[in-house]
């Protein structure tokens, strides 16, 4: 079995597996670097670290007798700066932001800030362009739970000439003025955040998840955010603990996401795992979340961003990665005002989260909101409640239960109303399902376009563990368990080799569905 080289950095390296095979293998393989042992695992992205700079290595991969080499050489690196060279202390008690940040700015090009083994309280840290960001084995970042501390950004600034914006940060889809990240990064190309440490919001031992939407001298921050930031590469960390969205790239490019883990508490509000906003050419890989909302939640901003900075968040691959709790695996919007096209999602497990494909938009997200070209394949879900819902009525926003957004009835188009394109689902197993196991709700005046699924299999709970619930968060909508298929308002809707088990229903309810394709659908 082959594998390919994903990402090169100065001290380590992530593979990915070439096969089939969901998440992991049934067994165990091994990686010999040089002809010496280094990794065993089953899982098909692994990343080897501890190397040297600007160094030849010959990588090799041993599985069930097959054997395959490649050779690497990781990046050049001119200067490592350990910050307890700078007075950073790492005792988790002493503030260490100005020794960290001292070694961040005195950093040349091609250098690495080196965070060694300790615990470090800090407040929020600025990365610049052309820079390693490197926590070793046993090295935290801590954030500090006192708020006054943490700089504040303006969500939005006029130019002196009056005639353009400066936008430096966002909060839930508008340019609102917010608090500086732990990680912060403004408008910065070339920068690598890797290492097997730990970026450590600390919210849990703060304010901050306290009365979550009431804003208090600021919004609350990210644990990473990156802004307008070209060839970032973040590698192997754990982020835990955010304040609010955890891993936050807005108005980024050429960014990639690997092996990282992502957790935070299941009852943490507004802590989703990983939010581009805004982005193109996003790689997510090998990547596991476990949060208090939306693992991923792909986005494009609300209705002033889309009209006044307009950028969609385009060429989106995420693989091989595992979610396992969360509101939903994969959402896309409902802050997407300015549109997300060419996403897809493959060879990953959906564990126990409450949806699966989450699409969920409304009216008032704009013209240029139109979410289209969207593809999950590979995937194999347990114990998700609602494996796909798509949603054009979400009640989100202070307007959000307004006749407005939540009339059922047809409404004129208009520049503020969005579509939904194409969505593809095929070859999915999904296990332990609860509400429903396809439910879509478009606008009567902007039918969902194309809804695809093929070969598909979905079993439910039985009855006695189940307990009935609203499969789309919407207005007068009826709590379900049990449901196979519930669509309103697609124009077309496939239905390709889908099987059904234990639904307390044995055809689909389709309303206003004007094209209907439906071969091999199988109820048990």
């Amino acid at each position: 079995m082959k594998f390919s080289v994903i990402e090169v950095f100065n001290r380590s390296v992530t593979i990915e597996l070439c096969n089939d095979a969901i998440y992991e293998l049934e067994d165990n393989f091994e990686l010999e670097l040089d002809g010496k042992k280094v990794l065993e695992s089953n899982k098909n992205v692994v990343s080897i670290v501890d190397l040297i700079p600007d160094h030849k290595y010959t990588i090799t991969l041993k599985y069930k007798g097959e054997v395959y080499s490649e050779e690497i050489k990781t990046k050049y690196e001119s200067v490592l700066l350990n910050v307890k060279k700078f007075g950073a202390v790492g005792d988790g008690e002493k503030l260490d932001t100005a020794a960290i940040q001292a070694a961040i700015m005195s950093c040349p090009k091609d250098g690495c800030v080196y965070i060694p083994e300790g615990t470090y309280l800090t407040t929020p840290l600025f990365l610049k362009s052309d820079m390693t960001l490197y926590l070793a084995q046993g090295a935290v970042l801590l954030g500090s739970t006192d708020r006054t501390m943490y700089p504040i950004l303006p969500g939005m600034t006029l130019s002196t000439d009056e005639k353009s914006e400066y936008n430096i940060v966002s909060w839930e889809g508008n340019p609102l003025t917010s608090f500086a990240s732990l990680i912060t990064a403004i408008d910065a190309e070339n920068l690598d955040i890797i290492g097997s440490g730990v970026l450590d919001g600390n919210a849990q031992n703060g304010d901050w998840w306290v009365n979550p939407k009431e804003k208090r001298l600021a919004w609350r921050p990210n644990t990473v955010y990156l802004c307008r930031c070209q060839n970032v590469r973040m590698q192997n960390l754990t982020v835990q603990n955010s304040p609010a969205w955890t891993v936050h790239p807005y108005y980024c490019d050429n960014i990639s996401f690997l092996n990282l883990y992502i957790h935070n508490p299941s009852d943490s509000p507004n802590t989703d795992g990983l939010d581009p906003e805004s982005c193109g050419n996003t790689l997510i890989l090998g990547t596991t979340i476990s949060v208090g909302d939306d693992c991923i939640a792909i986005k494009s901003g609300k209705y002033y961003m889309a009209l006044n900075h307009y950028k969609p968040t385009t060429g989106l691959n995420i693989r091989n990665c595992k979610f396992e709790r969360g509101h939903g695996s994969v959402t896309v919007g409902s802050e997407a005002a300015g549109g997300v096209t060419d996403v897809k999602v493959s060879q990953c497990i959906f564990d126990g989260t409450d949806r699966g494909l989450r699409i969920k938009t409304r009216r008032g997200r704009g013209k240029h909101s139109v979410l289209d070209d969207i593809l999950f394949e590979k995937i194999k879900m347990d114990g998700v409640l609602m494996p796909f819902t798509v949603n054009m009525f979400y009640f989100c926003d202070p307007d959000g239960h307004s006749d407005y957004v939540q009339s059922q009835e047809m409404a004129p188009v208009t520049e503020m109303t969005p579509m939904i394109g194409s969505i593809t689902a095929r070859d999915i197993v999904a296990t332990g399902s609860s509400a429903c196991a396809i439910c879509a709700f478009g606008l009567p005046e902007r039918p969902i376009e194309k809804l695809s699924f093929s070969n598909i299999v979905v079993s439910f709970l039985p009855e006695s563990e189940r307990k009935p619930q609203t499969p789309i968060m919407m207005d007068n909508f009826d709590p379900m368990s049990g449901r196979s298929i519930f669509a309103r308002n697609v124009k077309q809707l496939i239905l390709n080799n889908v099987t059904i088990e234990g639904s307390v229903d044995d055809k689909p309810e389709l309303i206003d569905v004007e094209n209907s394709d439906i071969t091999e659908l199988l109820y048990k």
